[in-house]
C-alpha cells in the first residue's frame, strides 16, 4: 500500500501553491467584501492550465484525474483562498471539464473542452429547487421534447456562478417523478446556452443575499420555455441519473478537498495568533486549553485528507466510491468548522475585528456542513448502506 502522491499530484501542489502565495489574506478579504470573483487568481490558474487538469490532452488539457483536481483545490484553499477555492474548482473544472470529458459525445467534447481549456468558456451546475434540495428525486423542472429541441420550464435555487457562465449543466425531469419506474428513471441532463436564454428572456435569475462565500453569487433561477437542442443532452435521455451521480460524487470529493485545505489554513491562522498573543507574559499557545483543541483538529484534518484522497483515487479507478465520498465530505466539513470555531475562540475579542481574516473564515466554514449535501443525509446513507439499518428517509 503506497501513500505517496503520484508525481502528477505533487507537481500540481507545487504549481498551484506558487499561485496561492501571490495573494494574501487581505486580497481574499477584499474580494469577499466587494462580492467580487477573484479574477486575478482565476486568470493565473487558466494561464498555467491548473483549471483544466482533468481535460484530456487531445483537447489541450493535462489528461489527469479527480485526484489532481482535489490536490489543486486543497492547495489553493490552504494557500489562503479558504472557502472561495471550492467554487474556482467546482464550477468550470469539475461541472464543465470533468463532466463533459467523461459523458460528452465526441462532438460535445470538441465543441466545449477547448474553450474550457483556453478560459473562454465557463460553466455552472443546477439541480437544487425550492421544493427539492437534498431530495434530488423530487425535482420538477420539466424538459419536454418538441421536435429537435427540449423545452425547459421550472425553477432552480442556490445556483452559483450563473452570472459568469456560458453554459449551464442543468438537471431536468423528462419523466415526472410520479410516473418514473424506477424512481431514478426520467432524468435528462442538458447543456443550456445561458447567454442566449437570457437574451431571449427565457432565463432570468435573482442573486440571493448570503451570509458568506461572497466571492461568487448564488441565485434563484427561472426557466420559461428555454429551448435546448437535442444534441446538447449529456449522456442518454431519460437515463441521466448515471451522469448525475458522476457529478455529485466528484462534487462531494472536491468539497472534502476544500474542507481539508480550509481546515489547514484556519489552523495556521489560529496557531500564528496563539504564538503572537502573550497577555500574561507568555504565548497563549503555551496553555493546554488553547493548544489541545488545535492539536485534536490537526488530527481530524489529517484523517479527512486520507479519506479524500482515497475517494478520489477510487473514482479515478472507476470503482464505487459513494460511501467514501460521503465520509470524506462529512469529516472534512466538520474538521474545517471545528478549526474555524477554535480559531475564533483563540482570537478572543479580536475575532470580531475585520482587521483579521478569522471572521470571514468563520462565516465561510459553516456552510460546508450543509452543502453540497447536509451531514444528516450523509449519516443516514452511512447508517443504511454501511451499517445495514432501516432506511430513514
Amino acid at each position: 500500500m503506497d501513500f505517496d502522491l503520484p508525481e502528477t499530484a505533487l507537481a500540481v501542489r507545487e504549481g498551484v501553491g506558487a499561485i496561492a502565495r501571490k495573494y494574501d489574506q487581505a486580497y481574499w478579504d477584499r474580494c469577499d467584501a466587494d462580492k467580487r470573483w477573484p479574477e486575478e487568481v482565476w486568470r493565473d490558474l487558466v494561464a498555467g492550465g491548473w483549471h483544466s487538469l482533468a481535460v484530456p490532452e487531445e483537447y489541450g488539457g493535462a489528461g489527469q484525474g479527480l485526484l489532481e483536481l482535489a490536490v489543486a483545490l486543497e492547495t489553493l484553499a490552504d494557500g489562503g483562498a479558504g472557502g472561495a477555492a471550492a467554487f474556482l474548482y467546482l464550477l468550470t473544472p469539475a461541472f464543465g471539464g470533468l463532466t463533459i470529458a467523461r459523458h460528452g459525445t465526441a462532438e460535445q467534447r470538441r465543441a466545449f473542452l477547448p474553450g474550457i481549456v483556453s478560459g473562454e468558456l465557463e460553466t455552472c451546475f443546477a439541480i437544487t429547487e425550492p421544493d427539492a434540495g437534498s431530495n434530488a428525486i423530487g425535482i420538477t423542472t420539466q424538459a419536454r421534447l418538441d421536435g429537435d429541441h427540449y423545452v425547459v420550464s421550472g425553477q432552480k435555487t442556490w445556483i452559483s456562478g450563473l452570472e459568469r457562465a456560458d453554459f449551464l449543466v442543468l438537471v431536468t425531469r423528462t419523466v415526472p417523478a410520479a410516473e418514473a419506474e424506477p424512481r431514478t428513471h426520467g432524468f435528462t441532463v442538458l447543456l443550456v446556452d445561458v447567454k442566449r436564454a437570457v437574451a431571449d428572456g427565457r432565463l432570468t435569475y435573482r442573486p440571493i443575499p448570503k451570509f458568506g462565500t461572497n466571492t461568487v453569487a448564488s441565485s434563484l433561477v427561472f426557466l420559461d420555455d428555454v429551448r435546448v437542442p437535442v444534441e446538447r443532452v449529456l449522456g442518454v435521455p431519460d437515463e441521466g441519473f448515471a451522469v448525475l451521480w458522476d457529478i455529485l460524487n466528484p462534487e462531494r470529493i472536491l468539497a472534502a478537498a476544500s474542507g481539508v485545505g480550509f481546515g489547514s489554513l484556519v489552523l495556521r491562522v489560529a496557531c500564528d495568533y496563539a504564538h503572537e498573543r502573550a497577555p500574561f507574559g507568555r504565548p497563549i499557545g503555551a496553555n493546554q486549553a488553547v493548544a489541545f483543541p488545535l492539536a485534536r483538529i490537526r488530527a481530524q484534518v489529517e484523517l479527512a485528507r486520507l479519506m479524500t484522497y482515497k475517494a478520489a483515487w477510487l473514482w479515478d479507478a472507476g470503482r464505487p466510491c459513494g460511501s467514501e465520498a460521503n465520509i470524506a465530505k462529512l469529516t472534512a466539513a466538520d474538521a474545517a468548522w471545528q478549526a474555524a470555531d477554535r480559531a475564533f475562540q483563540t482570537h478572543g475579542g479580536m475575532a470580531y475585528s475585520l482587521e483579521y481574516p478569522v471572521a470571514r473564515l468563520f462565516r465561510d466554514a459553516r456552510i460546508a456542513k450543509n452543502i453540497p449535501v447536509a451531514e444528516e443525509l450523509i449519516l443516514a446513507h452511512i447508517a443504511q448502506h454501511e451499517l445495514g439499518l432501516p432506511r430513514s428517509y
